[in-house]
């Protein structure tokens, strides 16, 4: 049986995640908008989400997040790939890795390329800015008064940090004092969304002080079964509580922000999508829209691992009594290494000769461990995440049943163009030669992971489809542009259905080189003018920096 529920809302929203919880606040700005937010999950009050050591648990809990599963990965060994996304507050900003990058200029400017008109980095910078209060204030790249706090944690305490920037430096590669300004390219700070040692997710960000507004109402626990549609007319939603399924309309739109997994799901449960993948689940069509749930992209990554020769990497931190006094401190006063992800120091490189931006990502971490918080080895060791961020294989989404219950059916087909496997090659190849820089040589132990042994195209080609990781960065799958296989168009509007948006990052026409928090809130906060119909911010006319092409490319091509 099916509730009529007689509220009046001009705005529902689909999922309190990092683009959700930002049009949540903007939209409410305005006292005469009524809104509606509706999330699955719960509450993000645990001490695991909020104290930002704690990642690796949220990221695995059933509670916060839905743990999806690829379909077998044809080109990863057949192996089942996890794919958790946020199922809480905040969505996957309460489980992340808290790490902020923007990505590169010329990665929005390839949004344009692929026609989501004024969403190139000059137009999308200003919204950067809004969002954000940087840790060292406000210039022509950084905010100084948005909701998100920025910074870089413990301020790179732990000397690995330091040598690690050297070593890049020493290999003859770029650094950067800020790689969210105007260069990107080379190493230094990692800079991450911890406010006071405080994760600061969205939902602490722009959720609960706009749940302080009476035009705002948040259901929890509210699984969303479809959009109702009208003669191609978003009306409302459909959505269970307690196993009650209740519809309710809407005056003006619906807008999905349940993420690149959800969002084209939710789509699919709907109607809109391919005719053909929506028959084979039993579910009738009522608006052809094949690119529903197409381009899905990810990013890989795998980490490389080392012994460590002085006692001062944070494999020492790893017992439960050291746990104990972490988490302690934190409660106490929220310092100490309980208020860091401890990714403080990174690189951003280029994998080949004639790219016209980095590709390549590092993420440096002064213990060696894996992603469920356990140590890799007896003793200390440090490690390095590296991946190719701009990927050429492509996957989809598909919704295989009407039940919403059932999960859809994710296949990224990893590593399916040759263009991602040279780049993992180039990964090792030009880490190898980072790592054993003069500026690492009083810490760098034996290399455990790959191992020296991986040396030739097939030796690493096998490593890194038998060890790789995702990055847990899906999106695309909902693309925004004009083409046929575009979903929603440059205002963020679903093709072809009136009063309905998509607004997350599934609607990124490409993935950009980095995490995906930032763009994700950029492109929300974007899109809340647009739905208020307000003068988009002005572009920016601040340049950005082109590191000097013949050193870099050079340089790698001959370590390649």
């Amino acid at each position: 049986m099916t509730v009529k529920n007689s509220s009046n809302y001009d705005y529902i929203i689909v999922g309190a995640g990092s683009a959700g919880c930002v049009l949540a606040n903007r939209l409410t700005e305005d006292a005469s908008n009524r809104v509606l937010l509706l999330e699955t999950g719960g509450s993000d009050k645990s001490i695991f989400i909020q104290m930002p050591t704690a990642l690796s648990i949220p990221m695995n809990t059933k509670k916060y997040a839905w743990q999806f599963e690829t379909e077998a990965e044809p080109t990863l060994n057949n192996r089942r790939m996890h794919c958790p996304r946020g199922k809480v507050l905040g969505g996957s900003s309460s489980i992340n890795g808290m790490v902020y990058v923007r990505g590169h200029a010329r990665d929005f400017d390839e949004w344009q390329q692929q026609g989501a008109n004024n969403w190139d980095y000059a137009h999308c910078l200003p919204y950067f800015k809004k969002a954000e209060t940087w840790a060292f204030g406000g210039d022509n790249y950084r905010g100084d008064s948005g909701p998100l706090s920025v910074n870089n944690g413990n301020q790179m305490k732990n000397p690995l940090y330091k040598a690690f920037i050297n070593a890049g430096t020493d290999a003859g590669y770029l650094a950067t004092d800020d790689y969210n300004a105007a260069q990107q390219e080379g190493f230094g700070p990692m800079h991450m969304t911890v406010k006071n040692g405080v994760r600061w997710s969205t939902a602490n960000a722009y959720l609960k002080p706009a749940m302080k507004r009476k035009n705002l109402t948040v259901v929890t626990h509210a699984l969303v079964h479809k959009v109702l549609i009208e003669n191609k007319k978003a009306v409302g939603v459909r959505y269970e509580v307690k196993g009650k399924l209740i519809d309710i309309n809407c005056n003006k739109e619906v807008i999905l922000s349940a993420g690149s997994i959800g969002s084209p799901h939710i789509l699919q449960l709907s109607g809109i999508g391919n005719s053909k993948t929506l028959q084979a689940a039993g579910i009738e069509p009522l608006h052809q829209l094949p690119g529903v749930g197409e381009n899905l992209q990810d990013h890989l990554e795998f980490y490389f691992q080392f012994k460590c020769l002085k006692p001062i990497s944070l494999n020492r931190k790893l017992d439960p009594l050291s746990k104990l006094f972490i988490g302690v401190r934190w409660i106490l006063n929220k310092s100490g290494l309980g208020a860091t992800n401890h990714f403080e120091s990174c690189g951003f490189i280029r994998s080949k000769a004639n790219l016209e931006w980095p590709d390549l990502q590092y993420h440096f971490l002064p213990a060696a461990m894996r992603y469920d918080g356990k140590e890799a080895f007896a003793g200390d060791g440090f490690q390095v995440h590296i991946g190719h961020n701009k990927p050429k294989s492509r996957g989809d989404v598909k919704v295989v049943s009407s039940d919403p219950h059932t999960a859809p059916r994710i296949q990224f087909n990893y590593l399916s163009h040759q263009d991602d496997i040279e780049g993992f090659r180039a990964c090792v190849r030009l880490t190898r030669e980072i790592i054993n820089q003069p500026a690492l040589d009083d810490y760098r132990g034996e290399e455990i992971q790959p191992g020296l042994a991986v040396q030739t195209d097939e030796q690493i080609d096998e490593f890194v489809r038998s060890s790789v990781e995702s990055a847990y960065h899906p999106s695309c799958s909902c693309k925004m542009g004009e083409d046929d296989m575009a979903v929603v168009n440059s205002n963020t509007q679903v093709h072809g259905i009136e009063n309905l948006r998509v607004v997350d990052s599934s609607i990124f026409p490409t993935i950009p080189n980095g995490n995906l928090n930032a763009p994700t809130i950029m492109v929300a906060e974007r899109a809340a003018d647009l739905i208020l119909g307000k003068t988009p911010l002005a572009a920016s006319d601040a340049p950005v920096v082109v590191a000097d092409k013949w050193q870099s490319q050079q340089r790698s091509a001959s370590a390649v």
